[in-house]
């Protein structure tokens, strides 16, 4: 009886960012669906350790070459290698001799500003990271900034703050205070990932400054974390991570096989933008309406009634009502169920937590009553919508 032989794949990526995780994702799937006999190491802590690595006995590694460490450590493997990483405007950066999937740093960035164009913004700026190899992806996606906002003759407003740790928090938030502050507003800002963008999110509210009335924010990552972690919903970019893994995947299946990789590194496009309430911009004109959503955001799952609202702005209700019919022509209780069938709908789209654990976040008390919210408003019970949204996302990593 013929048995297949099992390859034995060695995965150098730090798994808790959430693009090396959406990577290893990608490479699961891969194997799940071709039923590949591979045997998969990773370190036990999903962190990447490179010492020894060019003795080891295996038949293949995948790797993130962001980290230039990793390139050098893996140019002595006599293995065969696949790297994935962020793309490079000048090809001659990319690691000579080694198969390469990239994700499109330009159509990140491209997307987001279009994104923050949609809703009608006109200014725009970025919120990058400190200069570092390790950081040379940030370095690409603040160049195609800066070549997108030539394009259109502005200039391009790049501020890379400070890295943070237990002893710079401090003087990191109050550094992001003082530049949002001196912005020309309102404003369109792109974070180059989701951890600085929640970063810019929590500075924005400890400086009283509407999101995103005044400054609107959209990340890169769609990092489910991160999103828990901010008081106010996060827009981003979704990186196509993925299918980058799936492709990096079949390279060294093939590379096993005896067949030529491509000379060229494979550039992954962008999978989308998950759209929340950090950049969806609407002009308003009336401060007390502008004043009222932002708090109406970072509190509306938590069971605020108009009253709260009210008495935050300064106003009688009937004065703040009178406010937000003129300028949305709604109610401010429309505007509070909004912003909780919202997140009841992201966080039944995560597919992780139970209906009745939402229904608690998302401020709608209990599942009897977000049944009754969502037959109302979107015409489908939320066991009905959590089905539908997973089985799409599902042909989509199929197809």
């Amino acid at each position: 009886m013929k048995t297949t032989k099992v390859h034995r794949i060695a995965l150098l990526f730090n798994a808790n960012k959430i693009f090396d995780h959406e990577v290893i994702a990608g490479i699961a799937g891969y194997i799940g669906n071709t039923r590949e006999a591979w045997d998969i190491f990773v370190e036990e802590d999903f962190q990447l350790r490179l010492s020894g690595i060019e003795h080891w006995q295996g038949d293949g590694i995948i790797a993130n070459f962001d980290d230039p460490a990793v390139a050098e450590a893996l140019s002595r493997c006599s293995v065969p290698v696949v790297a994935v990483g962020g793309s490079y405007a000048d090809p001659a950066n990319y690691p000579a001799g080694v198969p390469y999937v990239a994700t499109d740093n330009f159509k990140l960035i491209e997307l987001a500003r279009q994104h923050l164009i949609d809703v009608g913004l006109q200014r725009f700026a970025m919120f990058s990271v400190p200069a570092t190899e390790k950081n040379r992806w940030a370095h690409e996606r603040e160049n195609a900034f800066r070549s997108l906002m030539q394009g259109d003759q502005l200039e391009a407003e790049i501020f890379r703050g400070c890295e943070t740790s237990t002893h710079s928090w401090d003087e990191a938030a109050q550094g992001q205070i003082d530049w949002l502050r001196s912005l020309a507003k309102p404003v369109g800002i792109i974070a180059v990932s989701d951890a600085r963008a929640r970063q810019l999110l929590q500075a924005c509210v400890i400086a009283g400054i509407e999101v995103p009335e005044q400054v609107a924010i959209i990340g890169i990552d769609n990092d489910p974390l991160v999103r828990k972690l901010t008081r106010i919903p996060l827009s981003s970019v979704v990186q196509g991570a993925q299918e980058m893994g799936r492709v990096a995947a079949h390279l060294i299946e093939q590379m096993l096989r005896g067949v030529r990789p491509p000379n060229t590194a494979i550039v992954v496009p962008p999978a989308g933008i998950k759209v929340q309430a950090s950049s969806q911009y609407q002009l308003i004109k009336h401060p007390n309406v502008m004043r009222a959503r932002h708090f109406i955001r970072q509190y509306a799952c938590q069971g605020i009634k108009t009253e709260q609202v009210a008495k935050h702005v300064g106003v009688s209700r009937s004065s703040l009502e009178a406010a937000f019919r003129q300028e949305l022509g709604c109610s401010v209780h429309d505007v509070i169920l909004s912003f909780k069938l919202n997140a009841a709908k992201a966080g039944l789209e995560v597919g992780d937590c139970s209906i009745e654990d939402v229904a608690v976040d998302s401020g709608l008390t209990s599942i009897q009553h977000m049944h009754r919210v969502f037959k109302r408003e979107l015409g489908c019970t939320p066991r009905a919508y959590r089905d539908r949204v997973l089985s799409e996302r599902g042909q989509e990593s199929s197809a």
